[in-house]
């Protein structure tokens, strides 16, 4: 049953996307690079599962098990969950009051510094990396207007 339901998901899929990438071929070009860029791989993807389920057998199945590892403790596990939803949480928070092009290196910044307790120097650096590639390659490249946040 597994083995049918994933191939009859994974055949939608690569109609999904083979549509969108034949669709967005006659856009503009600047318009047609979001779908293309996703629509391709996932075609791909999409079609290798296909492959996958109609040559999987009986042992396929049993090793694309899901289980939860039991060597965390249930607390340990909880608190590391709701830390990484409140990262989340607060990335979109950013986005929302600041904008995107400011509140992805301050979060890169503060993910270093609070969370993964990095030196200032790396921090720093990382963070005027990230945020020059940013603006390189959307502002200068692609000119994708940013919203400005809530608080500007």
């Amino acid at each position: 049953m597994h083995n049918k339901a994933s191939l009859a998901l994974s055949a939608a899929i690569m109609a999904c996307s083979g549509f969108a990438v034949y669709a967005a071929s006659s856009w503009p070009w600047k318009a047609a690079l979001f779908p293309i860029a996703i629509g391709i791989p996932v075609f791909c993807l999409a079609a290798a599962e296909v492959v996958w389920s109609l040559a999987g057998s009986a042992d396929t199945e049993r090793a694309m098990d899901f289980a939860m590892s039991d060597d965390v403790p249930a607390p340990i596990a909880t608190r590391r969950t709701a830390l990484t939803v409140a990262w989340m949480v607060g990335f979109f928070a950013a986005i929302a009051l600041i904008g995107f092009p400011y509140a992805v290196p301050l979060f890169v910044f503060l993910y270093l510094r609070l969370q993964g307790r990095e030196g200032w120097i790396f921090s720093v650096l990382f963070s005027a990396a990230v945020w020059l590639f940013f603006h390189l390659v959307f502002d200068r490249l692609l000119h994708l207007p940013f919203p400005a946040g809530w608080l500007f």
